[in-house]
């Protein structure tokens, strides 16, 4: 996975990583590993609550989008994102996706508005 966000007004984040995904858009995990695979981050969310754990800071919100906000720099259409990952199309306000190589296991997703401009890069493997 990796996400660039193009912010006019700031420095250019880019970030990079492997990652594991289970369950849904209500209720999940999300594992994040650096290039060498290492854990760098633990998202962990239900309808209620959300944890982000990176190391041994912990932080707590109602909101998984605001978790995502915090950590990336930036938010993302996370029920799109689910029915992108099974090749499926979902129109999220503000965000463009092609799909076209999905079957290659690579999405491509652009954030035009709101502002900061964001790509997000997907190449899916599935678990062995």
């Amino acid at each position: 996975m990796g996400l660039q966000v193009h912010d006019p007004m700031a420095q250019e984040q880019s970030f990079s990583a492997s990652f594991q995904l289970q369950g849904s858009a209500e209720q999940g995990q999300l594992d994040v590993f650096n290039p060498f695979g290492s854990q760098i981050a633990r998202l962990q969310w239900t309808p209620e609550h959300a944890v982000l754990q990176q190391g041994s800071q912990m932080r707590h919100s109602d909101s998984l989008q605001e978790l995502l906000r915090l950590s990336l720099g930036t938010e993302l259409p996370v029920q799109a994102l689910f029915s992108w990952l099974q090749g499926q199309p979902m129109t999220a306000e503000g965000w463009q996706v092609d799909l076209s190589r999905h079957a290659q296991g690579r999405i491509t997703a652009q954030r035009i508005s709101p502002p900061p401009q964001a790509t997000l890069r997907v190449v899916l493997q599935p678990l062995q």
